[in-house]
């Protein structure tokens, strides 16, 4: 069975679309009351990189079975195509968080980018197969969801998260243009998720 292993790095909107989300940004600020008028408009922005409608994808990582990691970045219509060209002979993508998080977020991309994906994945519940969700699997489907940094530490395995950056600081990494430690970063995500598949399934 062919696997593939998969992390993903996202930014905010991109600078064309910075007028629609102030327009949200007014939108919510008027429907949601006090707590949102708090949100500044920069907190705001920045949360877009978690969404697949007006985020965007900065990297993916990915490997294959047991060879080496490799990362796409550039430009986000190339790298979901070069992506999905990639994952055309893939019978089971694995990563953390990936059914909720990465996945979702790549197939919105696609169709926003017009890139028709190789495969139509399910993303039915309460299984592993074709998505094998680490996060999922260790928590057994509870609805609470251990991070891949905190489960890392509990097996024993050195966590991604090192040099400074996680998810969180991605984009102020992108803004001071150290964009190769996001890459180095999204990598080590990758290495991180299999080695704990390989424990989760006991390989």
């Amino acid at each position: 069975m062919k696997k593939l292993f998969l992390d993903i790095e996202t930014l905010p909107a991109s600078g064309e679309q910075m007028q629609i989300i102030k327009d949200f940004f007014e939108e919510y600020q008027k429907k949601a009351g006090k707590k949102t008028k708090e949100m500044s408009f920069d907190e705001f922005y920045r949360n877009t990189s978690f969404t697949g409608e007006f985020g965007r994808i900065f990297c993916i990582g990915y490997a294959i079975d047991d060879q080496s990691v490799n990362c796409l970045s550039g430009d986000e219509k190339k790298i979901l195509e070069d992506f999905w060209q990639i994952a055309k002979s893939a019978e089971l993508f694995i990563g953390h968080n990936v059914m909720e998080f990465d996945l979702r977020f790549i197939y919105k991309r696609s169709i926003i980018h017009r890139i028709k994906p190789t495969q139509e994945l399910s993303f039915a519940r309460y299984r592993n197969f074709p998505i094998f969700d680490t996060m999922k699997e260790w928590e057994k489907w509870g609805s609470t969801g251990a991070s891949l940094h905190r489960l890392a530490l509990a097996l024993g395995i050195q966590s991604p998260k090192n040099g400074g950056i996680d998810g969180s600081k991605v984009y102020d990494f992108f803004l001071a243009g150290e964009t190769e430690k996001i890459i180095e970063y999204c990598k080590r995500d990758v290495e991180t998720t299999r080695e704990i598949y390989k424990r989760i399934t006991f390989l």
